[in-house]
């Protein structure tokens, strides 16, 4: 199995749907995933996702499935921090991220959320941890606790596209790939519509997720956009 999981395009977040530009991105990331195909999509059921996943639904004439559990605002409540009088992303806060690189942090592994700063996010974890495993599950991927390995109850050639956040996709693609949280959002980031493809290589009845592209926007170079991570131009 390939899955893709694409992050939506540049959005405005009130109200909840794309911006122009956004609108070109998904239109470009739609060709791209077209090249290939796409049998099963998926997105959040924010408008900025499903917004995102329309051209490739359209370009392949597939419905698209909607999934409640990927949906940004859940996750807003569950690993935000709240700073100077502000909200925002655990991986957002500098202080926040120096704690999470310390020792103390790293060496809990999975279980990173017994520190007593970040107990708040057990909850969040154990949550799409579940939806996670039961989605795969559906296709035949058993997970096999945190190690990011998957017993192989029934093979699949399907490829599948979720079309979701970087706030979710942070705790989401940790759990995927068996890396643990701190590690994963201090090191790793996401752009409008990046692709990050996972082959689900299959040996001796199990399945190794294996990264093949991470957020990569080469789309948006094809399509001669400009290049913007939370409209900050870095290239």
């Amino acid at each position: 199995m390939i899955f893709y999981y694409i992050r939506h395009g540049d959005p405005t977040y009130v109200p909840d749907a794309l911006t122009p530009l956004g609108k070109r991105q998904a239109e470009a990331v739609a060709k791209r995933l077209a090249l290939h195909g796409v049998d099963e999509i998926y997105s959040s059921t924010s408008t900025r996702a499903y917004e995102t996943a329309q051209p490739t639904c359209e370009i392949l004439k597939k419905e698209c499935t909607k999934l409640d559990w990927a949906l940004e605002s859940h996750a807003w409540k569950e690993f935000t921090v709240e700073q100077n009088g502000k909200t925002m992303w655990m991986f957002d806060s500098a202080e926040v991220r120096e704690v999470l690189a310390r020792d103390e942090v790293i060496n809990l592994g999975f279980n990173w959320y017994e520190h007593p700063e970040f107990t708040k996010q057990k909850a969040g974890m154990e949550r799409i941890k579940k939806e996670a495993d039961a989605f795969f599950m559906s296709y035949g991927y058993e997970h096999i606790g945190n190690s990011g390995r998957y017993k192989v109850l029934e093979h699949s050639d399907k490829r599948v596209a979720l079309f979701a956040h970087a706030g979710f996709g942070m705790a989401f693609l940790s759990i995927v790939l068996g890396i643990p949280y701190p590690v994963f959002s201090n090191h790793f980031n996401m752009c409008h519509t990046g692709v990050t493809a996972i082959e689900f290589q299959e040996y001796g009845g199990y399945a190794v997720p294996r990264v093949l592209t991470l957020s990569s926007e080469a789309h948006i170079y094809r399509e001669g956009l400009p290049t913007h991570y939370n409209n900050r131009t870095y290239f």
